[in-house]
């Protein structure tokens, strides 16, 4: 078994190992009632999680965090009953573990089926997002896995509130406390053994900005489930409906900007650019939306600024956007093909052919008509929460939920049989 630099840190991969043996043959009802406890622990304990909150955001601010990074980082009295409610419902989802993927029975009589079974010890490293502390510890609990979890110095103190009453929770109904620990003490150093505990951790998964993501994929000796920063597209066909155009639009930017699934490149037919632009590009100044139009949008809507080569493939995770116009749907495809990071795309139009081409020809891990793109979203797919948005094309693909978070094993009974 591998050894870490700090005695400390094997300690806790250790625990957590022997947390998940416990975890990986947990009865249905119990992981449940624990995911009750966590939700009440929520609700019970919102002043301190707030003012824990209150610290990291106030040193946010001081240290220069973006708009944001610190609207990632706040939680209020809503965000956290959204956090225990997402709790609750995942206690309401069909637990994966045991659950039959495919069978058969040999001539001879030998039985096979293959079984979704817990990955063990899931590690996560993000940045500036309590909420994440809470959902994927959830999610990792009702799949049978222990966590460990690295969420940065952005969100210490809010952190360590949240991962004590969480440990405090499933310690209550008789399940290891060490199912959800932290090395947020140890910094980054800490981070850089966890990507490095092979043997220890089955499978790492970021979450965070575009370097932090890179970091973790190129220096980790653990297996990694990539999330993706999400460069994410519109594109207004030529038979766009003008006022899906303006919601659609402003819902994906405008709504909550500072995720992943916000927009950040609108792309135009320049056959309906005349049409189409001035409304949609009006309700997006009138939200404070900054615009970086290229040569034909600035023709039509003056008040954008030029755009660079840059602003393609920026995702600026703040109330900026992009947006061009094209010749085509081809040339969107083409452009979409060049700058996308795979996360969401969506085309509006009323042409179901053009809808077909853009949903077979599009390659990220949701591809949509006629539907703003924050429906990319674990809770919006039906999984309570999300472990994150994997964009990579191996074993797990757009939100994660809880199949996500299991692999699988080969269960073989016989009566004696051997192979001739």
């Amino acid at each position: 078994m591998l050894q870490t630099d700090s005695p400390q840190i094997t300690s806790i991969l250790e625990a957590a190992r022997t947390a998940a043996r416990t975890l990986a043959t947990t009865p249905t009802g119990l992981k449940n009632e624990a995911l009750h406890g966590i939700a009440a622990a929520l609700r019970g304990s919102a002043p301190e999680i707030l003012a824990a909150n209150a610290l990291d955001l106030a040193a946010g601010a001081q240290n220069g965090l973006s708009v944001g990074m610190l609207d990632r980082l706040s939680l209020d009295d809503a965000r956290i009953n959204a956090l225990a409610d997402a709790v609750l419902e995942i206690s309401l989802l069909t637990d994966p573990v045991g659950e039959v993927v495919r069978g058969s029975s040999l001539p001879n009589g030998v039985r096979i089926s293959q079984v979704r079974v817990p990955f063990g010890v899931v590690g996560v490293i993000y940045e500036a997002r309590p909420n994440v502390t809470v959902d994927i510890a959830a999610i990792a609990l009702k799949s049978g896995n222990a966590v460990v979890l690295r969420g940065g110095s952005a969100a210490e103190n809010t952190n360590r509130v949240l991962v004590g009453l969480l440990q405090a929770a499933i310690a209550q109904v008789g399940l290891p406390g060490t199912s959800v620990q932290t090395i947020d003490p140890f910094g980054r150093a800490g981070a850089t053994e966890l990507m490095q505990a092979r043997g220890y951790v089955d499978v790492l998964i970021p979450r965070g900005s575009a370097g932090l993501i890179r970091a973790v994929v190129t220096q980790s000796t653990v297996p990694v489930i990539e999330t993706g920063a999400g460069v994410v597209h519109i594109f207004l066909d030529e038979s766009a409906n003008p006022q899906w155009a303006v919601d659609i639009v402003h819902n994906s930017k405008v709504h909550r900007p500072s995720v992943c699934n916000a927009l950040e490149t609108l792309l135009v037919h320049e056959a309906a650019a005349a049409r189409l632009l001035p409304a949609v590009l009006a309700k997006l100044t009138e939200s404070g939306v900054t615009l970086h139009g290229d040569e034909r949008v600035r023709e039509i809507y003056p008040a954008a600024v030029p755009a660079t080569e840059e602003d393609w493939s920026t995702e600026y995770m703040g109330l900026e956007l992009a947006v061009a116009v094209v010749d085509s749907l081809d040339d969107a495809i083409l452009h979409i093909r060049r700058y996308s990071t795979g996360h969401t795309e969506s085309i509006i139009t009323n042409d179901i052919v053009n809808a077909d081409r853009f949903l077979g020809e599009v390659d990220s891990a949701a591809v949509m008509v006629n539907a703003s793109t924050r429906f990319t979203d674990g809770s919006e797919f039906g999984f309570g929460a999300e472990v994150g948005i994997s964009t990579q094309k191996l074993h797990a693909r757009g939100p994660m939920g809880l199949p996500e978070l299991t692999s699988t094993k080969w269960i073989v009974r016989g009566s004696g049989q051997v192979r001739a």
